[in-house]
C-alpha cells in the first residue's frame, strides 16, 4: 500500500502554479521522459536524451502565440524539449508535394531471429536465391542478429565484401539495420536536388517490426532532380544495385502519389509467379519417349524467359513436342501445381480492398482458368491448344499470349473496369512480362530473371508474395487484419 502511494506521488502533477493560458502548452505538450535500458536494441532514429545535464537549463516562458521565425514553436517543460515541424505535412500554398518513397526489403533467412513474423502468409525472413550463387552457402543460418563474425578487431573485415557470401548485413545485423538506412540516405544524398529545393530531410517507418525490421519504408524529401535523373534511371542506377548487394536488400523506389496507396487492378503472370513451376515443363516430364524431351523443353523455356528466343515461336516449338499427349493431362496436373507462398492470402487481401485481379499466362487455358477459379481471381487469359480425339495435336489456336498480347489484355481489362493505368500493378518473372509491366503504373519482378530485374520498376526476391502489400504502404499489423 505504501509502495503504491509512493509510486503515485512520483507521477507528474499539473498544479495551479504551472498552468498557463495555453491549453496546448498545458495538456498536449507534455511527454514523459523515456527510461532507456542500455542493453536494449535501439531502433532507427533513436534520440539519446541527456538525463543528467551538466548545466542547469535556461528558464523558458510558456509559448503563447503564433509560431514564427522570431518566435519558434519550442516549449521547454519538465526538462523535455519539444519541437514542432512540418516535414511530412501538406506543402505550403502554391507548392506541390515532392517526396520519394523507398521501401527496403531484407532478404535474409534467419527465421528464429527476434521480430521474425510467421503469419499464415509466410512473412518471416525469406531465403534469397542469390545466397547460394556461385556455390556459396547461406552464412546467416547460425549467425545471431546484430552480431559481428569475429570478436577480434585484427580479424574484423575493413572493406565491404563484394563476391563473398558474407555481406554487410552480417556485420551490422541480419535485418534492415540503422547503419543500412544511414548508408542508403548517404547514397541518396549524392544525387542532385531540384534548383531552389528546400533542405533534404527524411523519415522512416518499420513496417513489420521496430526492433529488427525486415521491411522499412523511407520518405525522402525532396526527390532527386528529374532533370538530372528520371525515376526509371534512378531505379537502374549502379549505386542502387551495389547497395542491394552489399546490404542484402531489395530497394523499391516510388513517387509518393495517391495512386501508390490505392491500386485498383493487379495483374499476374502464372508460371513461376502465381505458381512455382513452369507448366509446359511439367507436361514434358510426364512423357518418357523420347527420354530427353523434358530436358529439351526446359532448355527452350529457359532461353525464352531469358529473352534469348522469341516467345511465340519458342512456345509453338515446345507445344509441337507434346503432340500425342492425352488431354486428360491437364486434369492430372492440377494437384501437382504448387501455389507460391502468400498468394492465397494476397488475393484474399486484394478482394477485401476491392481490387480486381487477373492472370495473364503464356501457358494453357485449361490450367490457368482452373487456378483462377480456385484462387478467386477475376480474369484469366492463356493459350488454347488444339485437341482432337482426346489428344493434343501439337498446335495452338488463336493469338499466342506472348508479351504483346499480355500488354494488350492488361489495357483491355483496365478499360473494361474503368481503371486508369496508373492504378494497375503487374507482377511477372520472365522477359515476356516486360511489356505489360512497363504499361502498368508499377511493374514488379518476382524472383525474376536478371534481365527482368534490370528493367522492372521494382523487384522482390523473397518467399512470400504477400510482401507485395508493403509496396502500398501497409504495415504488418494491417496486413494481418486484411488476411484474418
Amino acid at each position: 500500500m505504501a509502495d503504491a502511494a509512493k509510486q503515485s506521488s512520483q507521477r507528474p502533477q499539473l498544479t495551479s502554479s504551472m498552468r498557463s493560458s495555453s491549453y496546448l502548452s498545458d495538456h498536449q505538450q507534455y511527454r514523459p521522459p523515456q527510461h532507456r535500458i542500455p542493453e536494449a536494441h535501439h531502433g532507427i532514429d533513436t534520440v539519446v536524451e541527456d538525463s543528467s545535464p551538466s548545466k542547469s537549463p535556461k528558464a523558458a516562458l510558456p509559448f503563447n502565440g503564433v509560431p514564427s521565425p522570431e518566435h519558434p514553436p519550442i516549449i521547454v517543460d519538465s526538462g523535455v524539449t519539444h519541437s514542432y515541424s512540418h516535414q511530412n505535412c501538406a506543402p505550403p500554398a502554391g507548392q506541390k508535394t515532392d517526396r520519394l518513397i523507398a521501401t527496403l526489403f531484407y532478404k535474409g533467412s534467419d527465421r528464429n531471429a527476434p521480430g521474425a513474423r510467421s503469419t499464415s502468409g509466410g512473412l518471416s525472413r525469406s531465403r534469397s536465391p542469390a545466397k547460394t550463387k556461385n556455390g556459396l552457402g547461406d552464412s546467416t543460418e547460425s549467425l545471431p542478429p546484430n552480431m559481428a563474425p569475429t570478436t577480434s578487431m585484427d580479424d574484423f573485415p575493413l572493406e565491404p565484401p563484394t563476391q563473398e557470401s558474407e555481406q554487410l548485413d552480417h556485420l551490422y545485423g541480419s535485418y534492415v539495420s540503422p547503419l543500412c538506412v544511414t548508408s542508403f540516405l548517404h547514397l541518396m544524398s549524392t544525387f542532385p536536388l531540384p534548383d531552389g529545393a528546400e533542405e533534404p530531410h527524411s523519415s522512416h517507418r518499420c513496417l513489420d517490426n521496430q526492433e529488427s525490421p525486415r521491411v522499412v519504408e523511407l520518405t525522402l524529401t525532396p526527390a532527386p532532380a528529374p532533370s538530372y535523373l528520371s525515376l526509371d534511371d534512378l531505379r537502374k542506377h549502379e549505386l542502387i544495385y551495389r547497395f542491394e548487394q552489399e546490404w542484402n536488400v531489395d530497394v523499391a523506389l516510388q513517387r509518393d502519389v495517391l495512386w501508390r496507396k490505392h491500386p485498383r487492378l493487379v495483374v499476374f503472370d502464372m508460371d513461376s509467379t502465381l505458381i512455382t513451376q513452369e507448366v509446359i515443363d511439367l507436361l514434358a516430364e510426364t512423357v518418357k519417349d523420347p527420354p530427353d524431351l523434358a530436358e529439351r523443353v526446359a532448355n527452350i523455356t529457359h532461353r525464352a524467359m531469358m529473352g534469348e528466343l522469341n516467345f511465340e515461336s519458342s512456345f509453338r516449338e515446345r507445344v509441337a513436342l507434346l503432340k500425342g499427349l492425352p488431354a486428360t493431362l491437364f486434369e492430372d496436373l492440377r494437384p501437382v501445381l504448387e501455389v507460391t507462398n502468400g498468394v492465397r492470402d494476397l488475393i484474399k487481401a486484394l478482394k477485401r480492398l476491392g481490387v480486381k485481379t487477373a492472370v495473364l499466362s503464356g501457358g494453357f487455358l485449361p490450367l490457368t482458368g482452373w487456378l483462377a477459379k480456385e484462387l478467386g481471381i477475376d480474369y484469366a487469359h492463356a493459350n488454347e491448344v488444339v485437341i482432337e480425339n482426346g489428344k493434343l495435336t501439337g498446335e495452338v489456336q488463336g493469338v499466342i499470349v506472348g508479351k504483346e498480347r499480355k500488354r494488350d489484355l492488361l489495357v483491355e481489362i483496365a478499360q473494361k473496369e474503368g481503371i486508369d493505368l496508373c492504378q494497375v500493378l503487374a507482377v511477372g518473372d520472365g522477359a515476356n512480362d516486360l511489356l505489360m509491366m512497363d504499361k502498368a503504373g508499377l511493374g514488379v519482378a518476382w524472383n525474376a530473371k536478371p534481365t527482368v530485374q534490370m528493367e522492372a520498376g521494382a523487384r522482390l526476391n523473397g518467399q512470400s508474395m504477400l510482401d507485395l502489400l508493403y509496396l502500398f504502404g501497409f504495415t504488418g499489423e494491417e496486413i494481418d487484419l486484411l488476411i484474418s
